[in-house]
């Protein structure tokens, strides 16, 4: 993260998925900051089912400190992140076990737990590597994601407050822990979904073996919880459940079927002509096993919890409701992807899972002093330590440290963004995203931001509104985008200046970035511009 947004001979550097998803929060802060609740990227609209909590606190601060947005983002919260996550993980154990030894061990699987792509991918080419080979991603790119960086934060806040309740039954820890949750909403929506399942199933189970004192505390955690979150997220988000389609076991068959995840052909074709022809003795079968490779792969040395839940299974009556809970999220969390995908990015509901890995981190901590007590042996840290390390080494060595990032904003385009910022509010219209040329330039990294994926970085850079611009959070967030890329390329094919200049009109363009290169068919007089900008890489354009 601290690489990222950083200035190099190059321009400025963008690494892992920073290019897209780093930028995005860039636009969205920033607009925030300036007191706008519009879609960054599509001028004239309300921002809408996107969940802007983290967004809107490094606003806030931005506002009140005047550090700005880029180095708040990519260099001074990413370790406040995971400081209070690992501290919190602690915080968790301790309360929750009072073995230091088990803390510990929870802590270094939440920092460094990785999955078993490393082995699969060494048999295959010799090269460690596969961190998300079988969907997930693991937890050394936790901090890619700050909003679910900071869910960890308030989850593991709410379940310690939980826990200060249990103790003392001050009515103040369980007011907060129910902030703590309902503030979610607004945070991470997979995360505020995740923990009223679970909340809902931690109340039956205290009902059904009448635990009177968690059955108090839950029922008032769980509606409470309940309505802070609707009255936060229905305001931003009256259509958001249109965008989860029924589609199970996406994840298993393209896990199965793509050559960047698993890739084992041969029994996609297989599992899927089972489940097409109705043939559920052998389909039913093929897709637990396609389930336990998913399941094991992305565990990782992970996989040791299951000694602590072989023990809470046998002894079923004598399972806490901590330990309810945290089973819930393990399970739950790996069960709504397998049915569940999202319109648009349908691999974003994979997201659920990060929570079960989370959890399974703690799981495993506790586990590894377990199995070490049972079997009298301290080999046994020596062998996760080396087993779970090479995910974490791998995507290090191969995605975040190499010198060159996959994707950069050039210096000429950092001059021209910065002379944009000092411009009267107005919106922006730029090219529409050339996928094609996009793919001609993988080769050659690091790539300028126009030939990486469709961003935001007009918006995050200029601090002006865009009349059209990363489609990828517009098609996630369910708006019509096509359309308007229609009318942006009709404008730039039409040989009407009167069409044309309706064009801008209409939807009230004031500005025009254009990489050189980039130009409509008819000349920048016929259109009523006037170049107010330009270097050997941009031109920028007022509209009269």
């Amino acid at each position: 993260m601290i690489k990222s947004g950083l200035i190099y001979p190059f321009g400025m550097g963008f690494w892992g998925p920073n290019g897209h998803d780093g930028i995005w929060h860039i636009s969205l802060i920033n607009s925030l900051a300036r007191g706008n609740i519009e879609m960054p990227v599509f001028s004239g609209e309300q921002l809408k089912n996107y969940h802007i909590g983290f967004d809107l606190l490094l606003a806030l601060i931005h506002k009140f400190t005047g550090i700005s947005t880029v180095t708040l983002y990519f260099q001074l919260f990413p370790p406040i992140l995971a400081f209070f996550i690992g501290i919190l993980t602690y915080k968790f154990v301790i309360d929750w076990r009072k073995s230091k030894s088990e803390a510990l061990w929870s802590v270094f699987f939440v920092y460094f737990g990785g999955s078993l792509g490393w082995i699969v991918t060494l048999f295959r080419s010799g090269q460690l590597g596969g961190e998300s080979m079988f969907w997930s991603q693991q937890a050394i790119s936790t901090l890619i994601n700050p909003p679910f960086a900071l869910s960890l934060i308030f989850i593991l806040s709410g379940l310690i407050l939980w826990l200060k309740y249990q103790k003392t039954r001050s009515f103040y820890y369980l007011l907060f822990a129910i902030f703590s949750f309902g503030l979610l909403s607004q945070i991470k929506i997979y995360a505020t979904i995740l923990v009223l399942v679970v909340l809902l199933v931690g109340l039956i189970f205290s009902i059904l073996h009448r635990r009177t004192v968690e059955k108090y505390s839950l029922s008032k955690m769980f509606f409470g919880s309940l309505i802070l979150s609707l009255i936060l997220f229905l305001p931003f988000n009256k259509n958001s459940p249109n965008l989860v389609v029924f589609q199970p076991f996406w994840f298993l068959e393209t896990m199965m079927a793509l050559s960047d995840r698993f890739g084992w052909l041969r029994y996609f074709s297989a599992m899927t002509n089972y489940r097409m022809s109705g043939n559920w003795i052998k389909g039913v079968p093929a897709y637990l096993v396609a389930f336990a490779i998913f399941w094991i792969g992305n565990m990782g040395t992970r996989i040791i919890k299951e000694f602590t839940v072989f023990g809470w299974l046998k002894n079923f009556r004598k399972v806490s409701v901590v330990e309810v809970i945290i089973s819930s999220f393990i399970v739950i969390g790996g069960i709504i992807p397998m049915f569940f995908l999202q319109k648009g990015t349908p691999w974003n509901t994979i997201q659920f899972f990060y929570y079960s890995l989370f959890f399974s981190s703690i799981l495993a901590g506790v586990s590894t002093i377990q199995l070490r007590e049972r079997f009298k042996t301290s080999k046994i840290f020596i062998i996760l330590l080396l087993l779970t390390i090479p995910t974490t080494f791998a995507t290090l060595w191969y995605n975040y440290i190499p010198s060159r990032p996959p994707a950069k904003i050039s210096n000429e385009e950092l001059q021209a963004l910065n002379f944009l910022t000092q411009q009267p509010e107005g919106t922006v219209l730029t090219y529409p995203f050339d996928k094609y040329a996009a793919k001609e330039a993988e080769s050659n990294p690091p790539r300028p931001l126009y030939l990486y994926e469709s961003t935001a970085y007009v918006s995050a850079f200029s601090d002006k509104s865009l009349y059209l611009e990363d489609e990828v959070n517009l098609d996630i967030t369910g708006y019509n985008w096509p359309e308007r890329r229609a009318k942006v390329v009709n404008f730039l094919n039409t040989l009407s200046q009167k069409d044309a200049r309706n064009f801008l009109k209409e939807n009230v363009i004031k500005y025009i970035y254009w990489i050189k290169g980039q130009r409509a068919r008819l000349g920048e007089g016929q259109l009523g511009l006037v170049r107010i900008f330009e270097n050997k890489e941009v031109d920028i354009y007022q509209v009269e």
